[in-house]
């Protein structure tokens, strides 16, 4: 993958770079924008494929980019489709910073040093080029204004917008609603982004820790392993306690 194109994650990360502050907006969210971003990337390149809910490495091939071909690798040595919802909400420590870092090595951002309250250092980073943040937010005002299908790219870009909160950075107020909920909609018209965009959303409302329910028992039963119903107890004899690590009782 040649550099003659800014990836997904770039850009995402470009789009909440606030020109004044240089802070980024919604940082712990954009944090798994960038895990979902690095997917719709690898899947653009032919690395990835989605399975249901669940994404497939479909050929090992290095891309180029050393930290995307980081993420295909872990993907690799999983061995089995993985969910979408459980890779994004794995352990992500880091990956803005790495993006940060990633960006001013290629020039498109420098690092201003700095102190909070005078004392804690810090570091901001300002865009080297607005030109590139522009045509960036040019090509979602254009989607969001047209109502023309926009690009794979596009459209996946703006459903990662919308999943990490980014809308009211990018159309603040009362005024930007409508452009907001134009950007919300984009997200059908890619479905890998969509997928990913979901699962970042169902991470951030705690999907990801919740595990899969078994078929539902009828009312009153209790389920056992696999989901099998437990017997009642005969009327008029009360159920014995479960035994085992969970049932031990602690005297008062």
């Amino acid at each position: 993958m040649g550099r003659s194109r800014r990836t997904i994650p770039e850009e995402l990360l470009l789009l909440a770079l606030d020109p004044t502050t240089g802070t980024t907006a919604q940082p712990q969210s954009l944090d798994l924008g960038l895990a979902g971003a690095q997917l719709v990337e690898l899947a653009l390149a032919g690395r990835i494929a989605p399975d249901g809910d669940r994404i497939a490495v479909v050929s090992p091939r290095p891309t180029g980019d050393p930290t995307l071909d980081c993420a295909l690798e872990l993907l690799r040595r999983r061995g089995a489709p993985v969910r979408a919802v459980h890779w994004i909400g794995g352990p992500r420590l880091g990956l803005r910073q790495t993006y940060l870092s990633h960006l001013e090595r290629c020039g498109m951002v420098h690092a201003v040093a700095g102190q909070m309250c005078g004392v804690l250092p810090t570091t901001r980073y300002q865009a080297t080029d607005t030109e590139i943040s522009r045509e960036i937010r040019a090509r979602l005002d254009s989607a969001i204004r047209t109502g023309v299908p926009p690009d794979p790219r596009t459209a996946a870009l703006a459903a990662l917008a919308h999943a990490v909160g980014l809308g009211k950075h990018l159309y603040p107020g009362n005024e930007g609603r409508s452009s907001r909920s134009r950007l919300r909609d984009l997200i059908r018209h890619d479905p890998m982004g969509g997928l990913v965009a979901h699962a970042v959303m169902d991470v951030q409302n705690g999907a990801a820790a919740q595990p899969r329910r078994s078929p539902a028992a009828p009312a009153g039963r209790q389920t056992g392993p696999g989901g099998r119903p437990v017997p009642e107890p005969a009327r008029g004899v009360p159920a014995q306690p479960r035994r085992g690590p969970m049932a031990r009782v602690v005297a008062h």
